[in-house]
């Protein structure tokens, strides 16, 4: 990503959405940006796995987990397939575990916070649906851009 998200919303204002939700910078690059992909579920993260197990090129996995900190839906060893498989980057509206060794991929992950508990592995959610978080609507193919000032999203 070149171009900061601040700037970004200069050039182009109305026809992006910012998340006004203040996610946690927690992933070994900060800024990102791709088309969006979707995984709705809530504390279980099957459907997560899966998805960052195929070809990202380039995207970026928007995990609506409904803000629940109870559980983590991403760990390390489901980041580090997600760099080995080109995805640009996660938010997550949830949890994550193993901050420290994700803090070390070349991977932008921004969540709420993080909880050593594991997930549930039932597989029980939806891919690739739209979703809304904190008022901002991510749908699959739209391009979302984050950085150290936040998340813009394209209407």
């Amino acid at each position: 990503m070149t171009t900061a998200t601040a700037d970004l919303y200069d050039e182009r204002g109305d026809e992006l959405d910012s998340l006004a939700l203040q996610l946690h910078d927690l992933g070994g690059r900060v800024a990102f940006d791709g088309p969006i992909r979707t995984v709705r579920c809530h504390r279980d993260n099957a459907l997560v796995k899966a998805v960052l197990a195929t070809p990202g090129e380039g995207a970026v996995l928007v995990i609506d987990g409904g803000g629940s900190l109870e559980s983590a839906l991403v760990g390390d060893l489901i980041a580090a397939s997600a760099v080995e498989n080109g995805w640009a980057g996660l938010i997550v509206h949830g949890a994550i575990r193993d901050r420290v060794a994700i803090g070390e991929l070349d991977l932008g992950v921004k969540a709420l916070g993080s909880n050593p508990r594991k997930s549930a592995k039932a597989g029980v959610g939806e891919v690739d649906e739209p979703v809304v978080i904190a008022g901002v609507a991510f749908a699959p193919g739209k391009h979302v851009w984050a950085d150290a000032d936040g998340v813009l999203v394209e209407r």
